[in-house]
């Protein structure tokens, strides 16, 4: 009996993983670098977003240097991001602890951890967190109730950024969860050697727990720092940037520049600005951390 031998069409299996990958370079070209190359080259004309743009050279850049707004809005945005993006790290990663813990309906409980991830800063997450922080809110309520005068939120600076780094802070679902994960991913018989040894969980902790998440703990530090100092939605739609722009980040003047104001040459200049300023953020952590030195050895 003769064996049969299956034949391909000519050219499927040759090509078959250019084919399974084209969606992705499309999506990329369009999506991605095109964007990219274009923000550069409107950051050097003149342009309001209607009529054809004019090249003007570093004139966006240099205007940079004499835009005070600009720089309140970059300090605004690094006192944001100092603040913020430590906190957010202790929290989640107390919150990972908690979840780790092998108690009944533990899946339950991580899932609720999780829904202020998943609703984000939605219309009514910020009508709900305008109305906690009034005058006659339920945070001044409560403060109350312990004899603490009320606090007018709105119209102080710090209380008005408190506000916002208090919405982020409730939404650090994500990087629970990639602490998580690494946590249960450490083998338990390091915990059970520690203990024999004499080491209480809190020496555990310092001995064993942290230095096994590092790594992640920079992932998540990188993670957060970008997002940071990216961030428009939560001052944007709760302070408008007030009281008097102590809340006014660049990814908001980077907006009214676009929409309100017309001008999408400058408005595109100062992304660049900002992408430069977190990348040159993101490589001083690396070079703090001594992960290139790691990766080399």
């Amino acid at each position: 009996m003769k064996k049969r031998v299956y034949q391909n069409p000519v050219g499927v299996g040759k090509y078959t993983g250019l084919m399974l990958i084209i969606p992705f370079i499309l999506g990329f070209l369009l999506f991605t670098l095109y964007p990219f190359l274009s923000s550069f080259i409107l950051g050097i004309t003149d342009y309001d977003g209607i009529h054809v743009p004019v090249f003007s050279g570093i004139d966006n850049y240099a205007s940079m240097l004499k835009n005070r707004e600009l720089r309140n809005a970059a300090l605004v945005t690094i006192k944001y991001t100092v603040i913020l993006v430590p906190l957010k790290l202790i929290v989640s990663l107390a919150a990972a602890l908690l979840l780790n813990l092998e108690l009944k309906f533990m899946g339950i409980y991580r899932t609720i951890f999780y829904i202020p991830s998943i609703l984000g800063s939605n219309l009514a997450i910020v009508i709900m967190w305008q109305f906690l922080f009034t005058s006659n809110g339920l945070a001044n309520q409560l403060f109350g109730l312990i004899g603490i005068e009320p606090i007018g939120w709105y119209g102080d600076s710090n209380g008005a950024m408190a506000i916002i780094i208090l919405l982020r802070l409730w939404e650090f679902g994500s990087a629970m969860i990639i602490f998580l994960n690494a946590l249960r991913d450490i083998p338990r018989e390091y915990y059970e050697a520690a203990k024999v040894d004499g080491c209480g969980k809190v020496r555990s902790f310092f001995s064993i727990t942290l230095p096994l998440l590092k790594n992640v703990i920079f992932l998540n530090l990188i993670l957060q720092l970008i997002s940071a100092m990216q961030e428009f939605n939560a001052p944007y739609m709760i302070t408008g940037g007030g009281p008097m722009k102590s809340t006014y980040t660049v990814g908001m003047l980077i907006y009214d520049e676009m929409f309100r104001y017309r001008n999408a040459g400058y408005a595109n200049a100062v992304s660049w600005v900002l992408f430069m300023l977190i990348t040159a953020a993101v490589i001083l952590l690396f070079a703090l951390t001594g992960r290139n030195r790691e990766e080399r050895v």
